[in-house]
């Protein structure tokens, strides 16, 4: 028997579209306003609640964390979504190439 409570396994799962928008932008400092702009120049796509509520994950939260942090230094919002989604290929391309290094 798990010693895991019922329906907090996914609190670990860092993909778990845990947040609400409001939630979410309340925990950035944020407008629910400018998580919407994320989604609109694709760095984020929320998952939807069956009611049609936006739901964001804490992976999701990092990138739109980054976002806020690029714009706040003046970086236009779509070169800051240019540059973190190139962050994040380059960090998955290690991620990649550092477990090959240890398969050899």
């Amino acid at each position: 028997m798990s010693s895991t409570p019922a329906g907090t396994a996914n609190f670990d799962d860092d993909d778990y579209p845990a947040f609400t928008m409001g939630r979410a932008a309340e925990m950035l400092g944020t407008t629910p306003g400018f998580l919407r702009s994320l989604d609109e120049a694709k760095l984020i796509t929320p998952q939807r609640s069956d009611g049609g509520h936006r739901r964001y994950s804490r992976y999701q939260l990092r990138l739109a964390t980054r976002a806020r942090e690029l714009v706040d230094q003046g970086t236009a919002l779509e070169a800051a979504c240019r540059i973190i989604i190139l962050e994040d290929q380059l960090a998955e391309a290690l991620r990649i190439n550092e477990q090959r290094g240890e398969q050899a």
